[in-house]
């Protein structure tokens, strides 16, 4: 079969799913305005001022609502009274992030910055306990990071001496 042939009946096909697709997990998510297949509502914000533009959506949809970057949706909150609720008052049910899949596979989803749920807990724990224990919070750390950071200071003198010493040897 020619290429072009296939390429011609494959693309409606994909168009399709595109356009079924999330309309399928849009009933549980908060109403806003229809995206366009692949590029999502990308041509309803203006990048230039973007707060303009979700306060305008915010006006029409309320201040809870979807929008879609690229295929993936993303529940903005807009206003302060939304963003208390969310991150105050229901703070435990919007503690996780989104995975990203190169992150995933670089750390293993280990990390503070990358890490998620039961594990991000464990591992902030862990931070500030030791922290704490090596001073964090009281002014001997300031100290310590003061000594140490002389002491580097010195070292690197010592090899620059020394570099630039080998480096005027006739």
């Amino acid at each position: 079969m020619d290429p072009i042939v296939v390429l011609v009946l494959l693309l409606p096909c994909l168009l399709l799913i595109s356009l079924w697709r999330p309309t399928s997990g849009r009933r549980k998510l908060p109403p806003g305005p229809t995206p366009l297949p692949i590029i999502g509502n990308a041509l309803q914000i203006d990048f230039k001022d973007v707060n303009k533009s979700l306060a305008e959506l915010s006006k029409v949809y309320g201040p809870v609502f979807t929008l879609y970057l690229g295929m993936k949706p993303t529940v903005v909150l807009h206003g302060y009274e939304a963003v208390k609720e969310a991150l105050v008052d229901n703070g435990e049910e919007f503690a996780g992030r989104d995975s990203i899949p190169i992150f995933e596979r670089c750390n293993k989803g280990l990390g503070i910055a990358f890490s998620n749920g039961k594990t991000w807990k464990e591992i902030r724990h862990f931070s500030l306990m030791s922290l704490r224990y090596l001073g964090m919070g009281k002014r001997s750390i300031e100290d310590r990071i003061q000594e140490e950071a002389r002491c580097l200071v010195e070292e690197l003198k010592k090899k620059t001496m020394v570099g630039a010493s080998l480096c005027h040897q006739p």
